[in-house]
């Protein structure tokens, strides 16, 4: 929700002006294009070691859009070659997992099954940054786009890495890192399997929506410059990327209590995945539970091949909150 409110709240600024015309997905994609040559730059500030020789690196990468990428490396003991996952932690405010340590215990747990995980900051949660204050600060914008490519240069690395395989690799983002990953589906293809948790997948519906909060903003903005939104920053709308995750496959996890979601929206979402894919919901909140994580492990070991592992150990991660 952070994402297209924020959006939304820009174009009450803007002047009035005609609509974009709708880019064609090639277009769209060409929005996303960098330099894979770049340096990734890549520094290790620190290594601790877990049970069954598993290993997190404290590192960092270059961002194409300046600054540096915190993350967490889990590498498995041996040598692979293994499976890779990229994690997306949530935005949820207050949280204190809003950041790279979300999916840490989960990791360090799938790397007992084979995979190696990069687990990275969004901006938003990196030393220095300083929150966003109402009614708009245009570096939401900027920072959603950052958080894609950044991703995509994590795709680098992992793939610069000789102990992963290039044909087994995942992403799993949470709430606003699945929006991000719903527009990662069209873009970066070197990505097998998405799993995409409690995320909205369309800006123009949920601005269109019948929400409170949404109406609310209807209301204050006026339909036209609704309208005006939903072409200005269609380019960002996973809505016309998720359509195009084939041949990768896609599984959705959503809660039927989550607040601003809810069933009818949430199998609207699925409806705009291409095959091959998966909808999975959960009497749960935005967080979701142990069930959702043991599917979500399930789905990967089908997907990108990892180990057998009971689903006690799975169910001693820590919940989220």
């Amino acid at each position: 929700m952070r994402k297209f409110v924020y959006l939304f709240l820009l174009l009450v600024s803007f002047p009035a002006a005609s609509f974009s015309q709708e880019e064609p997905y090639a277009q769209l994609v060409s929005r996303y294009e960098y330099d894979k040559r770049a340096p990734l730059e890549v520094k290790q500030a620190s290594m601790i070691k877990r049970a069954g020789g598993v290993k997190i690196y404290d590192i960092s990468y270059a961002s194409l859009k300046g600054g540096r990428v915190p993350a967490y490396l889990v590498v498995p003991r041996g040598r692979g070659p293994f499976a890779a996952i990229l994690f997306g932690h949530w935005a949820m405010k207050g949280s204190p997992v809003r950041n790279r340590t979300e999916f840490l215990d989960e990791a360090v747990v799938l790397a007992r099954a084979g995979a190696i995980s990069l687990l990275t900051d969004a901006p938003f949660a990196r030393p220095g940054h300083k929150e966003t204050t109402p009614p708009f600060d245009p570096r939401d914008v900027d920072l959603y786009f950052q958080q894609v490519m950044d991703m995509r240069r994590g795709v680098d690395l992992l793939l610069a890495r000789k102990d992963v395989d290039p044909s087994r690799v995942a992403y799993v983002g949470h709430s606003y890192n699945a929006n991000v990953g719903g527009v990662l589906a069209g873009v970066e293809k070197r990505i097998k399997t998405f799993v995409l948790m409690a995320g909205s997948l369309s800006d123009a519906e949920d601005l269109r929506s019948d929400h409170p909060e949404m109406v609310k903003l209807r209301e204050t903005a006026g339909a036209a410059k609704v309208e005006q939104l939903i072409a200005e920053t269609s380019w960002l709308d996973p809505a016309h990327f998720i359509g195009h995750a084939a041949p990768s496959s896609v599984l959705l996890q959503y809660a039927r209590e989550d607040g601003f979601l809810n069933e009818k929206r949430e199998r609207h979402y699925f409806s705009l995945v291409s095959e091959p894919k998966a909808l999975k919901l959960y009497d749960a909140g935005h967080a979701l539970n142990e069930e959702a994580r043991w599917d979500r492990y399930e789905w990967l070991r089908a997907q990108i091949g990892l180990g057998q592992l009971e689903r006690a150990v799975l169910d001693k991660v820590k919940e989220v909150k």
